[in-house]
């Protein structure tokens, strides 16, 4: 359970944000063009980000959200496997300056709440072509 205000307000702004990236038409066919896509949404809606950030050797996430409650881990899937997916989400938590982690897939996935101590979410990539 996520129990510190600044841990809340930071879930309500993941959630804020994975409202309005899955209200997106984003292509599907191609990772690369996703994240492209991702990139210039975020570059429109003012949101600050750093694209590839490394946090690690083998660590380097799609986007790398600051904010003022922490920063968050925002990764593009279209087809990966779950367990792959989750594994690197996992080691994405192990890193103490990521506070939460955003799952944005065309994968049909679920992840627990909190990963690592920290809240995770998944958006899902076709419900902006519903």
């Amino acid at each position: 359970m996520i129990e510190t205000p600044s841990n809340e307000k930071l879930f309500e702004y993941m959630c804020i944000l994975g409202e309005k990236l899955q209200l997106q038409r984003f292509s599907v066919a191609q990772e690369k063009q996703t994240q492209y896509e991702v990139e210039q949404f975020m570059l429109h809606a003012n949101v600050a980000f750093e694209r590839e950030k490394r946090l690690s050797a083998q660590d380097i996430p799609d986007f790398y959200i600051p904010s003022k409650y922490g920063c968050i881990v925002l990764e593009v899937k279209n087809r990966y496997s779950k367990r792959a997916i989750y594994r690197q989400l996992e080691r994405y938590a192990v890193h103490e300056n990521v506070k939460g982690l955003i799952l944005l897939t065309g994968t049909s996935m679920h992840l627990p709440g909190i990963i690592n101590d920290k809240p995770a979410i998944v958006v899902s990539l076709g419900a902006g072509w519903l």
